[in-house]
């Protein structure tokens, strides 16, 4: 089969834009939600944060973010306010430019939520050592 020049015209397009979102990622990649919270509003738990993160699951293994260990930090503020350090399995994941959203999203739905926002970070790197148990016993590891 050859390759027309259209057919490589096409690829490196994608290519392009695959490089393109790989460099945005790699820079400073944030996803934001919310809205201010009104002044002493009751502040959601922090059990609930991590709740709501454990709705996000990765699309190709059906575990979700927290337990594969993708989310390395929370921090609340006494305003409402929830700042994660989330990373990904690795740059080049598929769904790098939609995980750190979804987490914001999820977050952002709690009663006594603030503005959230998402950064993704490479720092320290992520290894199979951050799985939750539970995450093991899905994926059959021990």
């Amino acid at each position: 089969m050859t390759n027309t020049s259209d057919d490589i015209d096409e690829n490196e397009a994608q290519l392009l834009q695959a490089l393109e979102i790989q460099e945005q990622i790699n820079a400073d990649y944030k996803a934001f939600a919310g809205k201010k919270l009104e002044p002493n509003a009751k502040k959601a738990q922090m059990f609930d944060i991590v709740e709501a993160i454990k709705k996000v699951s990765d699309p190709e293994i059906m575990i979700n973010v927290y337990d594969l260990g993708l989310i390395y930090k929370i921090n609340q503020q006494e305003n409402g306010d929830v700042f994660v350090d989330m990373t990904l399995t690795a740059p080049t994941c598929p769904v790098a430019g939609i995980l750190p959203q979804q987490v914001a999203d999820s977050i952002a739905t709690l009663e006594g939520i603030g503005q959230v926002e998402v950064k993704v970070v490479w720092e320290p790197v992520w290894t199979i050592e951050r799985l939750s148990e539970d995450a093991k016993a899905m994926l059959d590891m021990f």
